[in-house]
């Protein structure tokens, strides 16, 4: 038998406790049959001055996941969809498989994460090679961000740190302020813009940006939850939210 509503795919979605925008995204993002249930890391709203208490405060995201993990369990998801971005990109691919594997060995089941659906989703826009970054993030998180796209054979050009003073500061960057952004990141040595922090809110942003820009402008939190539908062989298109979602 399967879940009433849930009857192509239930998932699990982890997310930090402090994280306001990654679960409507992703319920916005929802397609039929499938459903998704939010199971929040505990952490405590950091105040980030500099690249050192940034990392502290991934540290700490980091150390809470797994309880999470075990709390959603219980309502036996079919899979695990990953709503935070910074630490899987630490460390690498190498550094990132082996995280992503801990957790895995802990649900049971497979994970969707942000860093791997980006890969992804370079594959089916094709021609991706250079990129520009915009994150909420402080430099040091940015460059494992860098340091894991080169491992994929893909090249950080440049990239913009926000530099977000708290988690709960993230979800309050504008639209006016990323429209901006953007726009100072563009060029014509880039192949396409990819933000990464899903506290972040881009995902209507960024699908309007690519029809000025004429290039692949990538939300995280529409990579990841694209990927995690087609990781499942869910191929529903859904227009509105750039050509990830509405044409691959």
């Amino acid at each position: 038998m399967t879940d009433v509503l849930g009857w192509r795919k239930v998932f699990g979605v982890l997310g930090p406790s402090t994280n306001t925008v990654v679960q409507p995204d992703f319920d916005d993002l929802r397609v039929e049959g499938v459903t998704n249930h939010y199971s929040r890391i505990i952490v405590q709203n950091p105040t980030a001055l500099s690249d050192a208490d940034f990392l502290r405060g991934t540290d700490a995201i980091d150390a809470a996941t797994h309880d999470a993990v075990r709390a959603v369990m219980t309502c036996a998801p079919d899979y695990l969809v990953l709503g935070m971005s910074a630490v899987t990109f630490y460390g690498g691919a190498e550094g990132a498989a082996k995280w992503t594997k801990a957790v895995e060995d802990v649900a049971g089941t497979r994970l969707c994460t942000g860093a791997l659906s980006l890969i992804e989703a370079f594959k089916a826009y094709g021609g991706i090679r250079r990129i520009a970054v915009l994150s909420p993030y402080f430099p040091v998180a940015n460059e494992q961000v860098g340091r894991f796209m080169s491992d994929y054979g893909i090249e950080m050009v440049r990239d913009t740190p926000l530099r977000c003073q708290s988690w709960l500061h993230i979800a309050r960057v504008t639209p006016a302020q990323l429209r901006q952004t953007i726009l100072d990141l563009d060029g014509d040595d880039i192949d396409a813009i990819v933000q990464v922090g899903t506290n972040l809110s881009m995902m209507r942003l960024a699908a309007a940006a690519e029809t000025f820009l004429q290039k692949p402008v990538i939300a995280i939190n529409t990579a990841t939850y694209w990927n995690a539908l087609r990781q499942n062989g869910i191929q529903d298109r859904k227009p509105g939210f750039g050509r990830l979602m509405a044409e691959f």
